[in-house]
């Protein structure tokens, strides 16, 4: 599976990829705005342990490499949910902050979304955005999303809590 972009390449993780995952992923400036189970420090052990995960996950993928230029930058994944939210996804989306402010995050969401619908029967998908990360919030929009609420003191990252937007996008029709 491959789903091009402009630019660039969507595809499952693989054996090989773990030198460039821990290049771009260990960093606290990445870190600070994921969720915790986004290790710090980011090592090889961790890197291993993600593709393997990765590599045994069902078909088809839900966490994808971001490569460019031969090299995996990021990743962009979709996290079902269950129950009476099972038509729902949450997106995600990381890079390697070399790549930060090039329009790769915008790029690659926008192919994930478009992924989602086409592949799931998803009608909603969301993503919570940090308060203190207004550039990720600014990738949602450019990628069709919509603010739907701010979820007040609703994460604890970093010893603090921080207030979260919640942005969303829905099947069309």
């Amino acid at each position: 599976m491959r789903l091009e972009t402009e630019r660039l390449v969507l595809r499952p993780w693989r054996e090989g990829d773990e030198e460039s995952l821990v290049r771009h992923a260990n960093n606290r400036k990445v870190w600070i705005n994921l969720r915790d189970h986004f290790p710090h420090p980011y090592t090889l052990s961790d890197a291993r342990a993600w593709i393997g995960r990765c590599i045994a996950a069902p078909r088809p993928p839900t966490s994808l490499a971001v490569e460019y230029a031969g090299e995996a930058i990021g990743g962009v994944g979709l996290l079902p949910m269950a129950d009476v939210a099972r038509f729902t996804a949450e997106v995600g989306y990381w890079f390697g902050e070399a790549w930060w402010g090039r329009g790769f995050a915008t790029e690659a969401l926008r192919r994930l979304t478009g992924y989602a619908f086409e592949s799931f029967q998803y009608e909603r998908l969301e993503a919570w955005v940090f308060a203190t990360n207004p550039a990720s919030a600014r990738v949602l929009e450019k990628a069709g999303y919509e603010r739907e609420a701010i979820l007040r003191r609703s994460a604890f990252k970093d010893g603090r809590f921080l207030d979260c937007h919640l942005y969303v996008r829905l099947r069309q029709r």
